[in-house]
């Protein structure tokens, strides 16, 4: 499989859980306030969009991971690098991970295009954005491959990068689970667990009798995420969401970006073969980097995915 070797951690990040986890927990990114925006959905929900705005035609959509929002570190060193370019941001946050249990009984999940398609609508229609730019990482790198290659994107989405994606939802969910990353999941599933719970407060009829079933993410997507979104279970949801099998029909200019030593990605996410000869989608395989990681201690304070990220979508 062919390597990117641009790219090589600090010497001190000598495991694929430092390079994931020090940066998550440990890398504070200075960036002045966001202006909060909040849009309504077609279905009578909201989404909360938070802004960096230059007064620029080039707006950049963000999107996060699962259990983010627009603070996390990821997405403010993203956020900080287009903007100081001229750039103006958009950080969308995804139904319930903007501080506030949404409207509706649904969440959100890793396929959800249509909360998608309504920001970027939002933002040309209502904002008058010339030029559109996607970057969304791991489960927001899913929803992005996703938009692109389901149907025809708008015209003004002019390139894309998505960064750590679970291609094949199925098979990293189960790599997830192993014992070796119990650490991750016994997160995300504190904080799914605990959203629920909080829902379930103001909403009787979410469940919360099912949580003592949960050991798994793929059991919260089996009892929680499968029946409140319309799927027949989790793996009916997996096998409709993956970005795997959308890709090759996206035909914006796409940068997939993942590493070898991720601990959340299965062998499937690295479908090299099949894009070896895409005409659109640029896929970078790198041995080291981590989920979302790629720390670099520099004066600019930049990641590499940050720089690599604003070199593809200002390169001609």
């Amino acid at each position: 499989m062919p390597e990117t070797p641009s790219y090589t951690p600090p010497f001190l990040l000598f495991s694929p859980h430092l390079e994931t986890i020090f940066p998550a927990l440990l890398r504070r990114v200075p960036l002045q306030p966001y202006t909060r925006e909040r849009i309504d959905t077609p279905d009578g929900d909201f989404l909360d969009l938070d802004w960096l705005s230059n007064g620029s035609p080039n707006a950049v959509v963000i999107s996060h991971g699962l259990e983010g929002n627009s603070h996390r570190a990821y997405v403010r060193g993203m956020a900080r690098i287009f903007f100081q370019n001229g750039f103006d941001v958009a950080a969308w946050n995804y139904r319930g991970c903007s501080g506030e249990v949404n409207r509706k009984l649904r969440f959100y999940h890793s396929g959800a295009t249509d909360d998608l398609r309504v920001v970027i609508d939002h933002i040309v229609e209502k904002r008058g954005y010339k030029n559109v730019f996607l970057i969304g990482f791991s489960l927001g790198g899913n929803i992005t491959l996703k938009y692109l290659g389901e149907s025809p994107p708008r015209p003004e989405v002019k390139k894309a990068v998505a960064i750590s994606v679970p291609l094949d939802l199925r098979s990293s969910c189960e790599k997830i689970s192993r014992p070796s990353n119990w650490i991750y999941s016994y997160r995300f599933l504190r904080s799914l667990k605990n959203k629920v719970i909080i829902k379930a407060s103001v909403m009787p009829e979410l469940k919360t009798t099912l949580l003592e079933r949960v050991k798994t993410i793929q059991d919260f997507d089996e009892k929680y995420t499968a029946p409140l979104h319309g799927f027949d279970g989790a793996l009916d949801y997996y096998q409709r969401c993956s970005s795997l099998f959308f890709l090759e029909n996206i035909n914006t200019p796409t940068l997939i970006i993942n590493t070898l030593n991720d601990p959340f990605l299965s062998e499937s996410c690295f479908p090299a073969k099949m894009l070896q000869h895409h005409p659109y989608v640029s896929f970078e395989v790198l041995a080291r980097g981590g989920h979302v990681g790629f720390t670099q201690f520099t004066k600019n304070g930049f990641y590499w995915s940050e720089e690599r990220a604003l070199a593809f979508v200002t390169t001609a």
